[in-house]
């Protein structure tokens, strides 16, 4: 068996490991830097699906290893963060654990994209774009960022874009994909007009604008399926 079936594997497992890397920050406290593995991870489970297409090894299990990091990267990692988010901002004991509702979904997430085909595009809101809205939180919190950093203050606020993420983990809800099949304009002009906008935004506004980046990732998502029916 040729080593370079086991490189998307290897990546994969990369992400994984981020993930246990991040909780371990998350024990000891530190926020920033299990948000930093989020990201580091998020790098890892782009290039493991790149080079897979590349090198043409998509396997089942290569699937499954996916999902099973991506739970813990992007599901309950981003749930922990949001939960000492929670707790650092609320005198409530039980609005903290309402973060954790972004681990099941996650995990109901997953566990539908494994049994359907969902090649071309994603049925709500993939986990690694949540993770890495939830990762910007704490930046945004303790950074001088104006209304944006009030909002994001609030712990009802919060609580409640917790439940709106986690419902739309799990929504019906066609989301475009970065995978390119070929380069070609007319072929994937969304996600050109997507990746220009995304450098923009956080060119002129850094970490503040992963926020506004997903939002438009979940409109520019919802624009395009109206345009292709």
């Amino acid at each position: 068996m040729s080593f370079k079936v086991h490189i998307p594997n290897i990546l994969t497992s990369g992400n994984l490991l981020c993930g246990f890397l991040g909780v371990i920050q998350m024990v000891q406290g530190d926020l920033t830097i299990a948000c930093y593995f989020i990201w580091m991870a998020a790098f890892f489970d782009f290039i493991d699906g790149f080079s897979a297409r590349f090198f043409k090894v998509d396997t089942v299990i290569g699937k499954d290893l996916d999902s099973l990091a991506d739970m813990v990267t992007f599901g309950l990692l981003p749930a922990l963060i949001l939960f000492t988010l929670l707790e650092q901002l609320s005198s409530s004991s039980f609005i903290p654990y309402l973060a954790f509702l972004i681990t099941v979904f996650s995990a109901v997430r997953l566990a539908r994209f494994n049994v359907s085909e969902q090649n071309a595009g994603f049925i709500g809101l993939p986990t690694p774009a949540n993770g890495i809205l939830i990762s910007s939180f704490p930046f945004i919190i303790d950074g001088d960022f104006g209304l944006v950093t009030q909002f994001l203050s609030n712990p009802i606020i919060l609580a409640i874009l917790t439940i709106i993420l986690s419902i739309l983990l799990i929504a019906n809800v066609p989301m475009f994909s970065l995978k390119f099949k070929d380069y070609s304009w007319a072929n994937n002009k969304v996600k050109y007009i997507f990746i220009l906008c995304s450098i923009l935004l956080f060119t002129f506004f850094q970490l503040m604008a992963i926020p506004f980046i997903v939002l438009f990732y979940i409109i520019l998502s919802i624009s395009n399926r109206f345009v292709l029916k």
